[in-house]
């Protein structure tokens, strides 16, 4: 039962349920966006801060925090990569 809709074609829809799917998908992608920002705000902070002695951090918790983001946005930079060359791959499954 092919239907001939393809994932991400709207081209069939309305101008408004463009419009509609559109503030959705940005609706998913900010929250998404705020879920990732405070589970890495909450794990560096748990790995990196243990004592609450002065308001600014010291400089050991500093650098645990930097390495744990700089960590993070690799991992995620590297995971974003490998998505796009598997997305690419499904969408072009003869190229070598």
């Amino acid at each position: 039962m092919d239907t001939g809709f393809l994932p991400g074609d709207t081209s069939s829809f309305s101008e408004a349920d463009n419009e509609r799917i559109s503030k959705m998908i940005d609706q998913f992608q900010t929250r998404d966006s705020l879920k990732i920002y405070n589970i890495l705000v909450e794990r560096c902070f748990n790995d990196c801060v243990h004592s609450f002695y002065r308001k600014s951090l010291g400089k050991q918790e500093e650098n645990c925090v930097r390495n744990c983001v700089e960590k993070f946005l690799r991992h995620s930079m590297r995971v974003s990569v490998q998505f796009a060359e598997l997305t690419q791959a499904q969408q072009d499954p003869f190229q070598p």
